[in-house]
């Protein structure tokens, strides 16, 4: 039976203040990273540009990232996120 995958790294938890700059300016995962956005409390504005589509994150609404794809992030009032890097692409209920 295959494991579950899990991630390989974790960022501490961002609030509205502690939301790094970064992630609010656009910017891409490296080749190979796939990232879920996963929200605490509260909502995050999830935009990729290259797409032109853009998502509202929340509890139940992670965000999927795929390598190399460009987006940022912007708070909709207070919230709580933090992000789960993996080496390949994690199960459907990651995102």
């Amino acid at each position: 039976m295959d494991q579950p995958i899990r991630p390989y790294r974790s960022t501490p938890v961002f609030d509205q203040t502690t939301l790094p700059r970064a992630l609010r300016q656009e910017h891409s995962t490296k080749a190979g990273v796939w990232g879920v956005i996963r929200i605490h409390s509260g909502r995050l504005q999830i935009a990729y540009p290259d797409d032109s589509i853009k998502a509202v994150l929340d509890p139940e609404h992670p965000g999927l990232v795929q390598p190399e794809q460009k987006h940022f992030v912007t708070p909709l009032g207070p919230m709580q996120m933090q992000i789960d890097f993996y080496d390949r692409l994690p199960a459907s209920d990651a995102h």
